[in-house]
């Protein structure tokens, strides 16, 4: 499955960058990306469901003025 149709720089670079910051170490880089991949989905999924409880107002929805700071 091919998820890009061209070859992009951002990620290369920001590869290389990750490796760098292992010391090297392309195992420790792929553990670094994969930690950060599942914050992230949490993430998404705390925010989702803060969105589905009304906890967080959708854009055309009105903020109530004691939520506002």
């Amino acid at each position: 499955m091919t998820f890009f149709k061209r070859h992009d720089d951002r990620y290369e670079n920001a590869l290389d960058d990750v490796i760098a910051q292992c010391g090297g170490d392309t195992r420790g880089a792929l553990m670094a990306l994969l930690a950060a991949n599942e914050y992230l989905e949490a993430e998404l999924n705390h925010l989702q469901t803060a969105i589905e409880t009304g906890m967080v107002p959708l854009r055309d929805e009105k903020v109530p003025p004691h939520l506002i700071n």
